[in-house]
């Protein structure tokens, strides 16, 4: 395949820190590259990354993602070199704007000047990474800066960013070193290049020098319909209520009426109806959902995209231990 995998790991799959940790164990085992995980409402990230780096050896390990409006910038950054040093440098920081919804529900922030923030964010890290200092001026910052209490590594670790528009991917191009982005369709993938190729350019960087790696929803199993079954529930439900943001993204590749009689059927709260609106075209754009054989030509296809360096790989919801191992075990026998 022409892409390495990551594989996502949502922590609320799992009873303990300590089995996240083995889930890590089996990714390096497949030979994925790294393991990343989020964080919403639930645990905070930082215990079970640190378990997982102690029990692997080569395998990276990422968040996916943070939001400056979660943490201050210096204590993303405290956050990033202390996992940078639990796993012998094998960290990446992965920082997004989030969501409202997360950020002043649970949070209890404005959700204002989502991007500005996050650059901001992101150059305050960068402070402290090369200087050890976050002092720094700005809009939504104002920091007087005190010293970092240990060394900043010679190698301090990768920022990916997350973003899905035309002008946040811009920004990713130019201040990250990576871009994760989700929902995106093959042709919207590569469209959305083009502003990550202009952010690049923008930071006097090449396109080549960012690690792309867009999150892809999987199921296999060789009861082909109860995967569809659950990737089109899942699917759509992300659409057409998780926030407004991955659906406002589907409609702008293509399928805005898909996009809008979804979320009409939200509005009733019937997922039953939600799902049925998902054509599978449309399914077969976003997730890959189906036998083992089927998913695997689903990522070999979706790695073709010109520019692309890894495809995350994430479950849908409602799945048994046992369809994960055999989706990671099917999408494993690509690597």
């Amino acid at each position: 395949m022409n892409a390495t995998l990551d594989l996502l790991i949502r922590l609320t799959d799992y009873e303990t820190p300590q089995d996240v940790a083995d889930r890590a164990v089996f990714a390096e085992e497949l030979g994925f590259d790294r393991i990343t995980v989020g964080e919403t409402t639930g645990w905070n990230i930082v215990p079970p990354l640190t378990l997982a780096a102690d029990r692997t050896d080569d395998l990276g390990i990422s968040n996916d993602v943070v939001s400056p409006f979660a943490r201050s910038p210096a204590l993303l950054a405290q956050t990033a070199l202390t996992l940078h040093d639990a796993s012998d440098g094998r960290f990446r920081l992965g920082l997004g704007p989030s969501s409202p919804a997360i950020t002043e529900r649970w949070h209890g922030e404005d959700f204002e000047r989502p991007l500005r923030r996050t650059r901001e964010a992101v150059e305050i890290i960068r402070n402290v990474f090369e200087t050890g200092n976050p002092a720094y001026e700005g809009d939504i910052f104002d920091v007087p800066g005190l010293d970092y209490n240990r060394d900043p590594p010679e190698e301090p670790p990768a920022v990916d960013i997350a973003t899905l528009g035309p002008k946040a991917t811009e920004m990713a191009g130019r201040f990250g070193d990576g871009w994760a982005p989700q929902m995106f369709t093959k042709d919207g993938l590569e469209e959305r290049l083009e502003d990550l190729q202009r952010g690049a350019e923008l930071g006097g960087k090449d396109l080549s020098d960012l690690r792309v790696a867009p999150i892809v929803r999987a199921i296999a199993d060789e009861d082909r319909e109860k995967a569809r079954e659950k990737a089109r529930k899942s699917t759509a439900f992300m659409v057409g209520a998780y926030g407004p943001y991955y659906g406002n993204s589907v409609a702008e590749q293509g399928y805005a009426d898909v996009v809008e009689e979804i979320r009409s059927e939200w509005e009733n709260r019937d997922t039953e109806a939600m799902a049925e609106a998902l054509p599978d075209e449309v399914l077969d754009e976003l997730a890959a959902a189906g036998t083992p054989e089927e998913v695997r030509d689903w990522l070999e296809d979706y790695a073709e995209v010109d520019d692309l360096d890894t495809i995350r790989l994430g479950f849908v919801n409602g799945m048994t231990d046992g369809e994960k191992e055999t989706t990671m075990e099917a999408a494993g026998e690509l690597l």
